[in-house]
Order: structure tokens, then C-alpha cells, then sequence
């Protein structure tokens, strides 16, 4: 297993962001068409925060089917933003750290997604799937 390989070979580079002024049913599009659970917030390019479809989930009633949960998930996303709900000022790491100090980093935490950035520009986000995937195919080269 390579011990010091930087995240940025495993994070998402093709990034999928929110911005302050976009509203929760962006967000709930997102998530649900892009089958993923974290997204970073920005200003310029810059994090400001970070959503997760927990969050979103937290306020709402997204699982449901039932038409008056409906309304009522329109009547909760027209009262809050995106800035309400968001992680402000998450954890960030910068493409270089390594998977190990990441891996580090998200068994102390309860979260599952870092931004990353370089000269304080979003660069791109590593979850603990793509950590998880990363193992795996470690595993499966040991094998060989």
C-alpha cells in the first residue's frame, strides 16, 4: 500500500457547487440527480460552506411521498437559505496532505466530505467513498 500518496489523487476534481444566493430546492436537485451527499458552498471560488444531504434531510421531509409533507417541505425551503443549514467555515485540506492525514482527520470527525483547496481556491472535496474506493483497489493490488 503506498503510504504518503497525496489526496489529489483521489479526490473529485469535477466539482458540483452551491452558491449563497441558490436556494434549497437547487440544492435538493443536485443531490438527487447527481447521486451524491456533500456539497460545497462558494463565494468566488472561494468555500464558504458545506451542505450534505443531511442537512437537507434534517429540515425536511424528503423521503416521504405524501403530498401534504410536499407542501410542507415547500413552505420549510422558501423560509431558510442555504447559509442557515450549511457547515460554515468547514475543515479544508490543500491537495497535497496525505490520504493517511485525511483518513486521520475524518475518524475524529462527524463528518464524511473535506473540501480542498489550494491558495484558498476550491480545488476539489474528498468523501470517505472515495477514501474507501481508494482501499479497496490498494487491496486488491496486494492480492496480485
Amino acid at each position: 500500500m503506498k503510504r504518503l500518496e497525496p489526496i489529489s489523487k483521489i479526490m473529485t476534481k469535477e466539482l458540483i457547487t452551491l452558491s449563497l444566493h441558490d436556494d434549497l430546492f437547487k440544492a435538493e436537485k443536485l443531490f438527487r440527480e447527481n447521486h451524491i451527499r456533500h456539497i460545497p458552498v462558494t463565494k468566488n471560488r472561494h468555500i464558504v460552506g458545506m451542505l450534505s444531504l443531511t442537512d437537507l434531510k434534517r429540515i425536511s421531509f424528503l423521503d416521504s411521498y405524501d403530498a401534504n409533507e410536499i407542501k410542507i417541505d415547500n413552505t420549510i425551503y422558501n423560509m431558510l437559505s442555504i447559509e442557515q443549514i450549511m457547515v460554515k467555515n468547514p475543515i479544508k485540506v490543500n491537495s497535497s496532505i496525505t490520504i493517511k492525514s485525511v483518513v486521520e482527520i475524518l475518524s475524529k470527525n462527524e463528518f464524511h466530505a473535506l473540501p480542498v483547496v489550494d491558495n484558498d481556491i476550491l480545488v476539489g472535496i474528498v468523501t470517505t467513498t472515495d477514501i474507501l474506493n481508494y482501499l479497496l483497489v490498494q487491496y486488491e493490488l496486494e492480492a496480485i
